[in-house]
């Protein structure tokens, strides 16, 4: 019989928070940074395989894939979260439901998004920074993932579920599985079959469904602790409620992130004078960068999720306190690694993925300034993810909106003006370091006598 890793969901509730901590996030881990391999990987290809030109290309898909992600984490975390709540209240039936309605969820979302996005593509495109040089790369990379939405939102979705359940390691092999087959394929169909772009998206989709048939075995089967089941609820407007309103941070954190890149873009397109496509090209080079750092943490953030939402549906705040100071501190170094190799070996990490020597030009000059005090988005990562775990979507989604909108676009508007494209890299070193200190000073503040979070764990789940 298939069972939670070494013990059921109860064990989040007794065992140390190390021990636990090391059993959830370091499959998490695992996962995100083979996730961030892969699609460092497929830049790799893609920059030396198709060309420079081919990376602006794949650097304009990012805001319509942050767009296109946004509606899958609306279910994914919000289901997650309130899967693990249900599971520290005891009640498995409700946590079953949660399931159900987040497999619904994810196939009618999938094909709303993936429909609208192909319907509208080239001008969806071209509203985010495609020039004619790199709208062809941009086009043939996302006609491709959008008809892979439905397999890559079921197989997200449920993959969060079954880590919040308590099977961290089968979701870092679904994750796992889905990279192997990616990496495998990618060099195939770009050089050896000569699809080009197009091949990596192919690879992509590939991988994600030999995960997705992974997943949806385990949910099939009666063996796991929950499962598909027909006779619990399917669409409920109670349980989808909640599992938006958890979920509204992350769907609103990828929104912004989705018009902030094209903010970024079209500042580089404006200052970046004859350059200005290679400039937009720099900046997917440390998006990719930045972001396997980042996915790093947000493995970690994921692996406390089930702690932290168990713990606090079940009251016991100070395990929930021990769990987050863990976190912050990982959280930290991590990005404190990711400073020291960008800052010391700029030119290396971006001759991974160009031979292009102005490309390689531009982004080590961005290397230098966006990371100078990188360290603390770490800290900053793990508060907003923590606020969300344990069923206060408010306070993650106001942090990811100042941090966004507040700051970050406000300085894309006036900063290049001074400075050019070096403008661009510091509104987004700026906006990062106001987010860590008003990320602190929101989490000092819910600890306070003055806040009840932390003396009373929110009735979002009832008991049937």
């Amino acid at each position: 019989m298939s069972t939670p890793v070494k013990s059921s969901p109860e064990t989040l509730g007794t065992r140390t928070i190390g021990s636990l901590l090391v059993e959830y996030s370091v499959p998490a881990v695992i996962a995100s940074v083979a996730t961030s391999l892969y699609n460092i990987i497929d830049s790799i290809f893609i920059g030396r395989g198709v060309g420079a030109m081919a990376i602006a290309g794949l650097a304009i898909t990012f805001p319509l894939m942050n767009l296109v992600i946004a509606f899958c984490m609306l279910i994914a975390v919000g289901g997650a979260v309130l899967s693990s709540i249900s599971l520290g209240q005891n009640n498995l039936s409700r946590a079953t439901d949660v399931v159900n309605n987040v497999m619904s969820l994810c196939l009618i979302h999938s094909i709303v998004v993936g429909g609208l996005g192909l319907l509208f593509l080239d001008d969806i495109l071209t509203l985010f920074g495609a020039t004619p040089e790199t709208i062809p790369y941009a086009r043939e990379f996302m006609q491709v993932i959008l008809l892979g939405t439905p397999i890559s939102f079921v197989f997200i979705g449920l993959n969060n579920i079954l880590r919040a359940t308590g099977y961290p390691r089968k979701a870092m092999i679904s994750a796992l599985l889905s990279v192997v087959v990616n990496v495998i394929l990618a060099p195939i169909l770009i050089f050896k079959v000569g699809w080009g772009i197009r091949g990596a998206a192919v690879a992509t989709v590939c991988g994600q469904f030999t995960a997705f048939i992974w997943v949806l075995t385990h949910f099939l089967s009666r063996k796991s602790y929950v499962h598909l089941t027909r006779g619990n609820a399917w669409l409920k407007w109670s349980i989808i409620k909640r599992i938006y309103a958890i979920g509204l941070s992350p769907f609103l954190m990828n929104v912004c992130a989705c018009f902030v890149v094209v903010f970024i873009n079209r500042a580089l397109l404006d200052y970046g004078g004859a350059q200005s496509n290679l400039a937009v090209g720099a900046y997917g080079i440390l998006n990719r960068t930045t972001m396997f750092f980042v996915m790093i943490v947000f493995g970690v953030t994921q692996g406390m999720q089930p702690i932290l939402g168990y713990n606090y549906g079940a009251g016991k705040m100070d395990r929930v306190k021990r769990t987050l100071k863990t976190g912050v501190w990982i959280g930290v170094g991590v990005c404190s690694v990711g400073w020291i190799i960008t800052e010391a070996f700029p030119n290396a990490v971006s001759s991974l993925f160009t031979i292009d020597p102005t490309l390689i030009a531009i982004a080590r000059r961005g290397f230098r300034i966006y990371f100078v005090l990188y360290p603390l988005v770490g800290c900053q990562v793990v508060i907003q993810n923590f606020f969300q775990s344990i069923g206060h979507p408010k306070y993650s989604i106001f942090l990811s909106l100042t941090r966004q909108l507040l700051f970050l676009i406000p300085f894309l508007l006036w900063m290049p003006r001074l400075w050019g494209v070096d403008g661009v890299w510091t509104s987004m070193a700026a906006s990062d370091v106001l987010a860590f200190f008003l990320a602190l000073g929101l989490l000092l503040f819910s600890m306070s006598s003055h806040s009840k979070m932390f003396r009373k764990a929110p009735q979002t789940v009832t008991q049937k």
